[in-house]
């Protein structure tokens, strides 16, 4: 993509002020990823700050509002819930901290003053214990999957006397997942015993996978191939939606090295891959800690 790196570097240094800066589309990509579908994810960059990336439209832009800064970086990171109107909104996210045994629930609140976005208060709090190593979270409420190591544990969302609690992670599989670079949670189906949670990600082999996690007996992993080859660079994978094409999802993948690639999948249901088309938006300059959601 032509300037894409100039229009990147723009973003980012306006990005504290809450500007949104639109890159120039890349036709390469645009014929194959309809207009009306829009993907994003979040980042942060070394100094904690909060950045937003989206692909929507067939533009791309990097945004973040005053005040967004965390103060560190999660080494995972999941967005779980989000409320507002046209002036003021309140999210929740997990984040997990290298270090820590807990998970921390992070609470922001933001205002648009003067025509521009800033945050008026963030609270990080304790809640759960054992996520030592997180790397990767996936949100299915009421259940929570992260990755540490070679191994992926579900933690299930309760309240007990009026108060939100995450039990402790079990085990479900141990070895593996540490080949594995990305995992996002993507939809649930099935009733009764065949209820299930479907996740997609990416591996270090270059594998575009599937995997279905039985509800009811998590320990029943099934798994299928999308794609055998080319997604093992990416260090993040969101999915997203397209307003006209609800059986379809874009898919935005990002590289450590600021590489991001958009591709949508006309069938998002098929444990197809084959019908996956898109392409890369060039070096965006996106080289802040991104995460798949």
């Amino acid at each position: 993509m032509r300037k894409s790196i100039l229009a990147a570097a723009a973003a980012l240094a306006v990005a504290a002020t809450g500007v949104v800066v639109v890159a120039r589309p890349t036709a390469a990509a645009l014929s194959d990823v309809p207009a009306d579908c829009s993907v994003s994810t979040a980042a942060y960059r070394s100094d904690g700050q909060r950045l937003t990336y989206v692909y929507s439209g067939q533009t791309t832009s990097t945004k973040a509002y005053a005040n967004d800064n965390l103060g560190w970086v999660p080494t995972a990171h999941q967005q779980i819930g989000a409320s507002g109107d046209d002036t003021s909104f309140r999210s929740t996210e997990y984040a997990a901290r290298a270090g820590q045994d807990r998970l921390f629930k992070v609470i922001r609140e933001g205002e648009l003053v003067d025509g521009a976005w800033r945050i008026r208060s963030m609270s990080a709090s304790h809640i759960g214990i054992g996520f030592a190593g997180a790397r990767i979270l996936a949100s299915a409420s009421p259940y929570l999957y992260h990755v540490a190591g070679s191994s992926l544990y579900r933690s299930t969302e309760t309240y007990v006397d009026g108060v939100f609690t995450l039990s402790k992670p079990v085990k479900l599989a141990g070895t593996g997942w540490d080949t594995v670079n990305t995992l996002t949670y993507e939809r649930s189906g099935g009733t009764g015993s065949a209820a299930v949670d479907v996740l997609i990600g990416t591996k270090v082999n270059g594998e575009l996978k599937e995997w279905r996690i039985n509800r009811g007996t998590p320990t029943s992993i099934t798994s299928k191939v999308l794609r055998a080859s080319g997604w093992g660079p990416f260090t993040s994978l969101s999915t997203g939606y397209c307003d006209a094409h609800p059986n379809g999802r874009p898919l935005l993948g990002i590289t450590a090295a600021g590489r991001a690639s958009v591709h949508f999948d006309a069938k998002k249901t098929d444990g197809v891959g084959t019908d996956i088309k898109g392409g890369s938006l060039g070096s965006l300059g996106w080289t802040a800690k991104a995460y798949g959601q």
